[in-house]
């Protein structure tokens, strides 16, 4: 709040905030007082009347203590500017695995919908931010609860006194006026002390980020295999098979039809030089020769010149990286540039590689139509899973018409 507004803006803004905050903070409490009034409607000589104030008082506390935690975050990063992380605890990713089962980040299950059910109350109810939450709405009411009732109490004081004309409305309208732009404050310091994530939370997220990476990393390699496979049954082994019968009827045409056998072991020699290029196209899909031999910067450029785009490579890395961070950078950049070229209609690209103590940032401009974005199961969302292995980021800016700008983080140091 300016310090140049004056005092009855003042007033008035941190009344509405002293409500608010009044309201969020005694929403709990609230209900406590609706369940001692049920009980006592219900009369206490009922062996049972404690049964349903009990069952209210619980459902209630549980089903409102992360709206209401959610709402005071709101509220402080609104008027203050101050942001509490949640640390609330997020559900990985449900993959498939080669076995043909779910895997939740908790357990394997025969369906999607049983591990996605089961994934949905194991984060909910096993999240330690629940025991952070309810204590905060127990300490919340009786710390910055109580002063923000300080001017709606004023303001209730002096209708009171206008209706009885005591002079209890002159004392009740100074009270409001003078504490409201000072009673919604202390709900910043409280919420930031009691809201917070612990080192627990913060561990725990953590662990869950590497269970939901190492799914997805298992996902990957199968995926991999799988392609590996399929290509050489495909391709190099059906053009061996067919090398090897050409070569047995040659065999046996060497000596009845000459001409024959020489068409033939034409046509081998074209099949083991198609077979040689396969197999040659294999391994550069599984890691580029240029690769290895002269790391990610000469690699992306060798990418960029066989690209139909006019790509423009500009490098800062002084030496050479981890293999397994230059192969998921590479494949990184090509998945960008396959994605322009197929999609985005771009004409023109600008590539920049710069390494720094914290690690090595990649950024991909093109000049296409936009509209990139990460969706469950596309390229773009693999890729940052595939990123997130080395604690690396994958951050996408591409506004309907372009430009598109990509940034890859990952950290990393030179070897």
């Amino acid at each position: 709040m300016s310090a140049r507004e004056s005092w009855p803006a003042r007033a008035g803004t941190g009344f509405v905030r002293a409500c608010a905050v009044a309201g969020v903070t005694l929403l709990i409490p609230a209900v406590w007082a609706g369940a001692v009034a049920w009980g006592i409607a219900w009369g206490a000589a009922n062996p049972w009347s404690w049964v349903g104030p009990s069952v209210l008082v619980c459902v209630g506390t549980l089903a409102l203590a992360r709206p209401v935690c959610r709402a005071v975050r709101f509220l402080v990063a609104r008027w203050s500017g101050t942001v509490i992380p949640s640390g609330y605890r997020q559900a990985p990713p449900v993959t498939r695995m080669a076995t043909g089962y779910w895997w939740n980040g908790f357990d394997y299950h025969r369906t999607r919908r049983d591990a996605l059910m089961d994934q949905r109350w194991r984060v909910r109810w096993k999240d330690p931010a629940n025991r952070r939450d309810l204590r905060f709405t127990a300490i919340a009411p009786f710390t910055a609860g109580i002063v923000a009732c300080v001017p709606p109490a004023g303001v209730v004081l002096a209708a009171v006194g206008l209706g009885t004309g005591t002079p209890a409305a002159l004392l009740g309208l100074l009270v409001a006026v003078a504490s409201s732009p000072y009673a919604w404050r202390p709900v910043t310091p409280v919420a930031v002390h009691f809201l917070r994530p612990s080192a627990t939370m913060a561990l725990a997220d953590r662990v869950d980020e590497l269970t939901g990476q190492r799914a997805d990393a298992t996902v990957a390699q199968a995926a991999e295999i799988r392609r590996i496979e399929r290509d050489l049954h495909d391709g190099a082994q059906a053009r061996l098979v067919a090398l090897g019968m050409s070569l047995a009827t040659v065999e046996k045409l060497m000596e009845t039809d000459p001409d024959r056998a020489r068409a033939l072991m034409r046509e081998a020699r074209a099949g083991a030089t198609a077979s040689l290029a396969e197999l040659r196209d294999l391994v550069h899909g599984i890691n580029p020769p240029v690769l290895n031999d002269r790391g990610l910067v000469d690699a992306v450029r060798a990418l960029a010149l066989d690209s139909s785009l006019e790509t423009e490579v500009v490098a800062n890395v002084p030496g050479r990286l981890d293999a397994p961070v230059e192969s998921a950078v590479y494949f990184g950049v090509a998945e960008l540039l396959t994605n322009a070229v197929k999609h985005a209609r771009a004409t023109r690209m600008r590539i920049s590689l710069a390494q720094d103590e914290t690690g090595l940032v990649v950024e991909v401009e093109d000049d296409g139509c936009g509209g990139a974005a990460v969706r469950d199961g596309g390229g773009l969302a693999g890729l940052r899973r595939r990123l997130a292995v080395f604690d690396g980021s994958l951050d996408i800016t591409s506004p309907a018409g372009g430009p598109t700008r990509a940034r890859i983080m990952v950290a990393c140091e030179s070897l």
